[in-house]
């Protein structure tokens, strides 16, 4: 089959134009990504209002029960809205005796009523919970239990997980790990208080989707050709996507203040909520543009490596092939993550037994058709975009150190084909 080929059959590295007209794209969008970053770090938060409560652990050594109190008179006809409200879980309604294991009395019993709230927590003797001091209560409790003391198991979960990434990924796990804690401190100590502090939400996610895309794909698979295609190829796609959701956005006429949290926000904190919308859908989007990009970059480096006597539409080609078998898995995870996490929501809508019309065109829910359709799309052109950079740079490095060139009509099939198989 390659008898015909004389010349040494490895892919050539990349000449010195392609890495050129490379850094000419990496290295003013590094520079800009950091100086957005420097001018927008927000300063200390300050959150408005009272003090802080003072938080405090413990552990129950002992519950209560007691019987639940009777529906007060309701406004309505029937009542029916107080016999809602009223607790009817027996092992929700009494007091908790808890241990304090932290605070300057730490070591000390105390007691705390048990919430009754709908949808509150259960607390039972053994378990290990946070609690809240209330020094001035008006009705006399001095402590009010929380939630649940998470932290030793999550630490547990933790050391499992990074156990498994770097028995598994080695060195490169340990670059995976440290790549993910980047993300992190940008999302919690820039994106969020940024955010909080008054910037605009779609700046402040382009500045901080880029600046994760760029600190944890090279530091996770290195400085390289491939990396170096994926980064613009993400740079691409994820433009595309902001500017896909922006026109969506617009076009349904989407407020992004769609659920309470959202409206608690704007009360507080008068963010803008349509921007809002747009940040979550980019920074959503990052972590699929990433892969997708990474893979298609690395697949055609490998076709590359193992027949080096391919030209650009081959492979295009082959790579494209990948691609789409890739993007159609993908796009199922997308649809089925976003569902998952409206699941709640959907059940509402379900027992409401309203029009399949009316559920789909409500806030919430078209919210999350917009943000899926726009990641979506975002992901099907990373494919065809990433796949031809990274196909166009291996086919300029064999054609700059081969003697054998193509001929205009190649050219012209090459062409053709791109178009073919991104329509």
């Amino acid at each position: 089959m390659g008898a015909n080929h004389s010349h040494d059959m490895t892919v050539p590295e990349s000449p010195r134009s392609v890495r050129v007209a490379v850094l000419a794209v990496i290295v003013p969008v590094a520079v800009a990504t950091l100086a957005a970053v420097l001018f927008l770090w927000p300063d200390q938060p300050k959150v408005p209002g009272t003090e802080p409560l003072k938080e405090l652990t413990g552990t129950v050594v002992g519950v209560e029960l007691k019987p639940c109190p009777k529906p007060e008179p309701g406004t309505d006809e029937d009542g029916a809205g107080a016999r809602r409200a009223a607790p009817t879980d027996p092992r929700r309604c009494g007091d908790a005796k808890v241990k304090l294991t932290s605070g300057d009395e730490a070591g000390r019993v105390v007691v705390a009523p048990l919430p009754s709230d709908p949808g509150s927590q259960r607390y039972s003797a053994g378990d290990d919970v946070e609690l809240v001091h209330l020094a001035d209560s008006p009705d006399g409790i001095a402590y009010q239990l929380s939630d649940h003391q998470r932290s030793g198991a999550l630490w547990l979960i933790g050391a499992a997980f990074a156990l498994a990434v770097i028995a598994f990924g080695r060195w490169r796990g340990v670059t995976a790990l440290i790549g993910l804690a980047i993300t992190f401190v940008l999302l919690l100590r820039f994106l969020i208080p940024a955010i909080m502090e008054g910037r605009p939400p779609l700046l402040v996610a382009i500045v901080c989707a880029a600046a994760i895309m760029l600190a944890v794909l090279y530091l996770t698979h290195g400085f390289t050709m491939p990396t170096s295609i994926a980064v613009i190829g993400t740079i691409a796609s994820l433009s595309l996507t902001g500017l896909l959701a922006t026109a969506a956005i617009n076009l349904t006429h989407l407020g992004g203040l769609s659920d309470e949290d959202a409206l608690n926000l704007d009360l507080a904190y008068q963010i803008n909520g349509q921007g809002l919308l747009l940040a979550s859908i980019i920074i959503g989007s990052l972590g699929v543009l990433d892969d997708v990009t990474v893979t298609q970059s690395v697949t055609v480096n490998e076709l590359a490596h193992a027949n080096p006597a391919y030209r650009f539409g081959q492979l295009y080609r082959a790579a494209a092939r990948i691609g789409r078998a890739h993007i159609a898995s993908v796009i199922n995870t997308i649809i089925l993550a976003y569902a998952g996490a409206s699941l709640p929501l959907l059940l509402l809508l379900s027992v409401a037994q309203q029009p399949l019309g009316d559920v789909l065109t409500a806030p919430a829910i078209a919210q999350e058709i917009v943000r899926s359709v726009a990641g979506t799309l975002g992901l099907i052109a990373a494919v065809p975009i990433t796949t031809a950079l990274a196909a166009l740079a291996r086919t300029r490095a064999h054609t700059d150190t081969d003697t054998d060139t193509d001929t205009d009509d190649d050219h012209a099939y090459d062409v053709d084909t791109v178009a073919s198989d991104a329509i």
